[in-house]
């Protein structure tokens, strides 16, 4: 699953502070998912992975969505990784966060 941003939300009052998450040096970034064909009357469902917050999403949620490295996306896809080397958090700096809207006072 391809995402430009991912968005976090922080604060007591409403409306909220957001805080804008682009994986550092690309245009977009991927995250790690699961999904199933429809089944029958069931629909298509997907499902985005989450992770103990990394150093740079920690200040602002206590998890985080699991977003794959650029180098790491074939091998999400094509199984050629175990999956515990995949879905764990990226290091400090690999996410760079900017606040587009601060709490109301």
């Amino acid at each position: 699953m391809l995402h430009v941003h991912i968005t976090e939300f922080t604060g007591t009052k409403y409306p909220k502070a957001k805080h804008r998450f682009t994986l550092t040096g690309s245009p977009f970034m991927a995250v790690a998912g699961l999904w199933r064909e429809a089944v029958g009357n069931k629909p298509p469902t997907f499902t985005m992975l989450t992770t103990d917050p990394g150093p740079d999403v920690a200040p602002y949620h206590n998890r985080q969505v699991v977003v794959l490295q650029p180098d790491n996306w074939a091998a999400w896809i094509n199984l050629t990784k175990p999956e515990a080397e995949l879905l764990r958090p990226l290091p400090a700096g690999s996410l760079s966060v900017e606040t587009v809207r601060p709490e109301s006072s």
